[in-house]
């Protein structure tokens, strides 16, 4: 990746990380005029970085979040002691006679810095996975592909957009939001030879249609009375499931809450 490109994805890094804060925050000070308009504001600042990496960059299918977190475990470097120890061919390793179980030997145990739980032969392969996946080019998109990634990155506005016409109580925006999170993930469908990331990324989208379920006006009129009707049976004669119940009640709503401010 160029220069250019990494400071796009870190800028859009830090916007997905503050934009909750942010919008809390600004309704604090300001009120709900100020929370929609920080709401628009965010929402449009990441389609236009997301619009530049798809079709400047030719970034492909991107991932959430934009910058894969580090595994500090399978990117720790060896220790120069170990990298010593492996130039002078020493057995890393030894072979019980009767177990057959590998252990590490005593005269090849690494630093306590870059110590770990496993076999000097898992951990060099688990690296070289790691090295390969993330140095996997992104695919190359067509015409259809990137049709469909731009619809996905542009949805939120979209939603936004009905939103202000139509009002939080229609239904239109649901529907408008839906069709184009399925016409997404139906256009992309079609493509092969993904990469592992990218493929990861297609089924968290497509499992984030259930989201659906909670947003209005859908859970007000069907999901509510159901979801929480199942959860008072479980509490009434499921003995001692009424505590875990209550619990999962008071997070069903703290994650309705959550949906309906990032439902663009």
């Amino acid at each position: 990746q160029s220069l250019p490109q990494q400071k796009l994805l870190t800028w859009l890094s830090v916007l997905e990380c503050v934009e909750v804060f942010a919008e809390m925050g600004t309704a604090r000070v300001w009120g709900e005029m100020g929370r929609w308009t920080i709401i628009v504001l965010i929402q449009l600042a990441k389609a236009i970085l997301r619009l530049l990496l798809l079709l400047w960059y030719k970034a492909g299918i991107q991932t959430s979040p934009p910058i894969v977190p580090l595994n500090r475990e399978q990117q720790q470097p060896l220790h120069p002691q170990d990298m010593e120890d492996n130039c002078s061919g020493k057995d890393q390793t030894y072979v019980g006679r009767r177990s057959s179980r590998v252990v590490r030997s005593l005269q090849s145990t690494p630093s306590l810095q870059s110590r770990h739980w496993g076999s000097p032969q898992q951990r060099e392969k688990s690296q070289s996975q790691r090295a390969e996946e993330m140095n996997q080019p992104p695919t190359p998109l067509g015409l259809q592909e990137t049709i469909a990634e731009s619809i996905y990155i542009t949805r939120p506005l979209l939603h936004l957009l009905s939103l202000g016409v139509w009002g939080q109580r229609s239904w239109k925006p649901w529907l408008l939001s839906a069709v184009l999170d399925i016409s997404s993930l139906s256009l992309l469908s079609d493509l092969k030879d993904l990469n592992r990331r990218e493929r990861a990324e297609l089924r968290r989208r497509t499992i984030l249609l259930l989201y659906y379920l909670l947003r209005s006006p859908f859970y007000d009129r069907y999901s509510e009375g159901r979801i929480l009707l199942l959860l008072r049976l479980l509490a009434d004669y499921v003995p001692g499931v009424g505590f875990v119940t209550r619990k999962w009640a008071l997070l069903l709503y703290s994650c309705f809450c959550l949906v309906e401010k990032n439902q663009g």
